[in-house]
């Protein structure tokens, strides 16, 4: 018998209110972020906190006891080696007795054996320094066929600099030692007469004032510091690293200084880690053993000329870079019973896959194995997520 029409009413308001009913008791969808699996450059890197450091300093120290006259220069202002930067007056109440004559010919003696010490160490920094440049001459035509790696390059130029530096670091030992000497034959001259003329101290280098101990005409001592001295380009820069990061850099590893006050970053060049460790507290507490790693600037100096001895900057260390790889944002992996896993959506829902990930960088994963690109993965994993829980998208 054909059902009545009140009768087919009452089994279709049935079935709706169970409808509904079984839309009501289900678990509602959760609301997570979206991540994509995609191929992308990657870079594997770590970030520290550093400070600009220059490679050579000079201070330039009275010869003799006297009178220093007004040092009208300032911190800053440029020199050139051979400029007159300070004048000291010899003190008028002092007599050259024997003893102090015997004194002051000994150290004429010394600094005119420094002096020629100097010139050795400037013969054998030329004689680097021109098979350095050579060297990086022969390897810029192997650059430009492709013979030869960036990386061997990058280490031949730096090579390059550091015995460019080398040979300007002992031009002005020698330069220093032949105005010690010259002042200490100045004041033997005198033969124990009091008083004399005023000794003239010249600029040992190229540079900057860096600072000035004395200004106004005031007595000073033999040995006591005036003025020192150093070349903006000589500027390096000194990092503290983790000792578990510092084993993973070597010389000539790629780094860019970061938020230093300038419009872009700048490139630099590990050139040296320490071998030596040592303890720093750090600002929650912890006791962290670090190591010194120093770099030198890549960047051409007029893109840095405005950083000085002693800024600070951010260094960020590039240990591995590829211009496609495989990757997934960090947080959307969690452990497992030791192994890794992500969430992947498929169908509104949540599926637990195995990965395989390989170099981790600050914000991405490499994936080995596990995903494909255009996946779409659960971004921020939670305790609300379990394999097929369904999930809600913004």
């Amino acid at each position: 018998m054909a059902m009545s029409g009140k009768r087919v009413a009452w089994i279709a308001a049935g079935a709706l209110v169970i409808f509904m009913l079984f839309l009501a008791l289900r678990d509602p969808p959760v609301p997570v972020d979206i991540g994509e699996v995609r191929v992308a450059p990657f870079t594997q890197s770590f970030e520290e906190q550093g400070k600009t450091e220059l490679n050579h300093r000079f201070v330039l120290a009275a010869p003799i006891a006297g009178t220093l006259q007004r040092i009208d220069l300032q911190q800053g202002d440029p020199v050139h080696a051979g400029d007159v930067v300070a004048e000291v007056e010899p003190s008028r109440a002092a007599l050259l007795d024997p003893a102090t004559r015997a004194r002051l010919t000994a150290e004429s003696e010394a600094a005119a054996a420094d002096a020629r010490a100097a010139g050795d160490r400037v013969a054998a920094a030329e004689a680097a320094s021109v098979l350095a440049r050579s060297d990086l001459e022969r390897m810029q035509g192997m650059r430009g066929s492709g013979a030869i790696s960036e990386a061997a390059f990058d280490a031949a130029r730096s090579r390059a600099d550091q015995a460019l530096a080398i040979l300007k670091a002992a031009q002005s030992d020698r330069r220093a030692a032949l105005q010690r000497r010259e002042s200490l034959a100045a004041v033997l001259l005198r033969q124990g007469q009091t008083g004399g003329k005023p000794i003239s101290l010249q600029a040992p280098i190229d540079g900057v004032i860096l600072h000035r101990y004395k200004e106004s005409a005031v007595p000073v001592v033999a040995g006591e510091a005036l003025l020192e001295f150093g070349d903006p380009r000589d500027l390096n820069i000194e990092v503290d690293t983790l000792s578990q990061d510092a084993v993973a850099l070597e010389p000539g590893m790629a780094a860019r200084i970061l938020r230093w006050g300038g419009d872009a970053p700048l490139e630099a060049r590990v050139s040296r880690i320490e071998p030596g460790g040592f303890t720093k507290i750090s600002a929650l507490g912890v006791e962290e053993q670090r190591t010194r790693v120093r770099l030198d600037f890549v960047s051409p100096f007029e893109q840095w000329s405005r950083l000085g001895d002693g800024y600070r900057v951010e260094v960020e260390f590039v240990l591995w870079h590829a211009e496609a790889v495989l990757q997934v944002p960090s947080s959307a992996l969690f452990r497992d019973n030791g192994n890794w896993y992500a969430y992947r959506i498929d169908d509104g829902r949540a599926r637990k896959v195995a990965v395989e990930i390989g170099r981790r960088a600050a914000t991405a994963t490499e994936i080995r194995s596990g995903l494909e690109a255009s996946d779409r993965v659960v971004a921020h994993p939670d305790d609300r997520i379990v394999d097929g829980a369904r999930i809600a998208t913004p």
